[in-house]
């Protein structure tokens, strides 16, 4: 099992930005693809952005494409999102996922996800 946290969220005015942050412990984090979802209210779970195990292979939505940045830190099992210029239709509830073996931004690819972070961009 591989269990997965999420921090960072918070209030932010539009045009502001934060930064997640998804740790991850149990089993060896090693060779898993992460991925960072959200879920506004009303709303389906959309994908954001996902990275491979080496950093080497990234996606992003085209909605945050140039706002958003992932990246990870395999030595600290931490995976990281970085949102800039926020705005209010960024406001959701932020996942991390983990993916063994497989790399896309299909929520049905990912094994493991976390409770998930609010955020919450004031227009």
């Amino acid at each position: 099992q591989v269990q997965l946290v999420e921090s960072g969220g918070g209030l932010v005015q539009a045009g502001g930005s934060l930064r997640l942050s998804c740790a991850a412990s149990g089993r060896s984090f090693t060779g898993y693809a992460m991925g960072w979802f959200r879920q506004a209210p009303g709303k389906e779970r959309e994908f954001v952005s996902a990275i491979s195990w080496t950093g080497y292979s990234i996606y992003y939505a085209d909605s945050v494409k140039g706002r958003f940045t992932i990246s990870r830190d395999n030595a600290k099992n931490t995976v990281y999102l970085q949102m800039n210029v926020l705005r209010a239709e960024d406001t959701a509830a932020y996942y991390c996922a983990a993916a063994s073996g497989k790399f896309g931004a299909q929520a049905v690819l990912y094994d493991y996800w976390g409770q998930g972070t609010q955020v919450t961009v004031s227009s």
